[in-house]
């Protein structure tokens, strides 16, 4: 056996196995974890069949020889078969998602739909679109780019289906990437595209991102964002009276927070009286405890994080100002209806601390709230198109469909 073969055995082994099993409890390996982890977990089909490719290069060249060969050989069929049961595990990921729905909505969720959205609405991905993850199909959709929202020069995109209702409801979206990263491009556009062909229009926004904003500068500059969609959006199309708002990881932390904080002046310096409630909210993986009430955090890179790059301020010293951050502590029975995703192989943000806001909220808010937990989901598997992300977009768009049907029916 070659020393490549061996190599090559080794690094395919390491990679299955972080799908399944992500470091957490390293601050710096988590990152690079999760960088590894992510893709190869939500590529499984497609990283399979370029090892096996590799693979059989290799064995053509002799590299596999003798009994060491033998085994590395059994040993990436192993992971091979492993990758695929990821695969398949997303694929098969339907049921999950509808009994979450039903769980949270009522069996016959689907029924009080109106007939004329209930059409639209598909249970089963394109299995097409996850061969080609990475292409984004715009066809039938126009996307306005760099609106300015009048807010500190910062700017939103709007996606909208070139046929739509004269009246739209909206979605807005915010952002990831650590309150530091990220833009209003990158994320989400798959569920974003899908949302617009089925008559929605979507507002991407961007803010202020540290380290050289600091919070509350990101969430004010959401809250104007929703501000001024709601004094302009019928400009365009749109139902300033509905709007809902997603985001994943930095995103779902803001996008709750926004949903459970309508009309706070204190993230409203300058635009106190504009009316920021929402109707909706669906997070993704969101960092929802910035306090760690629970100690559900695996190591301390999230507080490091905030104390010296987001809030620079230690949690000794400001602990009402974390604590007010927390959309965790911020839960009321006034709450809008929340769709709550989180994967279960998280390696950024706890599973746990999903879970624990989900029942919180749900024991508290008078709205429906449906918890979606996706069996081997790392920390932004939405991005692009994958079995887990197709199967949850679908989702998300039956919970946004049945919320807007219920507010057409009031």
């Amino acid at each position: 056996m070659t020393f490549i073969a061996f190599i090559f055995t080794v690094l395919s082994l390491g990679l299955t196995l972080n799908v399944y099993f992500p470091v957490l409890r390293n601050a710096r390996f988590m990152v690079y974890s999760f960088a590894i982890g992510w893709p190869a977990g939500e590529l499984a089909l497609q990283i399979t069949v370029i090892e096996m490719l590799l693979a059989a290069l290799l064995l053509i060249g002799g590299s596999f020889s003798g009994l060491i060969g033998f085994l590395a050989l059994v040993t990436l069929f192993a992971s091979w078969l492993a990758l695929l049961h990821h695969h398949y595990q997303g694929r098969a990921l339907g049921p999950l998602v509808e009994a979450a729905l039903q769980k949270g909505l009522g069996q016959d969720y689907q029924a009080t739909i109106s007939p004329d959205l209930r059409g639209d609405l598909h249970s089963t991905p394109d299995f097409a679109s996850q061969l080609r993850p990475f292409t984004r199909d715009k066809t039938g959709v126009t996307i306005t780019k760099d609106i300015d929202y009048g807010h500190q020069g910062l700017k939103l995109d709007l996606y909208a289906a070139d046929s739509r209702p004269a009246s739209a409801p909206v979605l807005l979206h915010i952002h990831g990437g650590a309150w530091m990263y990220g833009d209003k491009a990158g994320q989400a556009v798959p569920l974003m595209l899908h949302m617009a062909r089925l008559g929605w229009i979507c507002c991407s926004v961007s803010y202020r991102l540290s380290p050289k904003a600091t919070y509350p500068d990101h969430i004010i500059d959401c809250k104007a964002a929703l501000a001024w969609i709601k004094a302009n959006i019928g400009d365009h199309g749109g139902d300033a009276d509905f709007i809902a708002v997603t985001g994943g990881s930095a995103g779902g932390h803001l996008t709750a927070l926004l949903a459970l904080t309508p009309n706070d002046p204190a993230f409203q310096p300058g635009f106190e009286s504009s009316d920021t409630q929402v109707q909706a909210a669906v997070p993704f993986y969101g960092v929802f405890d910035w306090t760690d009430r629970d100690q559900l955090q695996h190591n301390p890179g999230l507080q490091t994080v905030l104390e010296e790059r987001i809030v620079k301020q230690t949690i000794a010293d400001a602990p009402m100002l974390f604590e007010n951050a927390s959309p965790l502590r911020r839960i009321q029975d006034s709450a809008p209806p929340f769709m709550v995703v989180h994967g279960d192989k998280d390696s950024l943000v706890p599973i746990e601390l999903g879970r624990v806001f989900a029942a919180d909220l749900s024991a508290t808010s008078k709205s429906p709230v449906v918890y979606l937990e996706v069996p081997g989901a790392q920390h932004a598997f939405d991005i692009f198109a994958s079995p887990r992300s197709e199967h949850t977009k679908l989702g998300v768009a039956r919970f946004l469909t049945h919320t807007y049907s219920q507010y057409l029916a009031r």
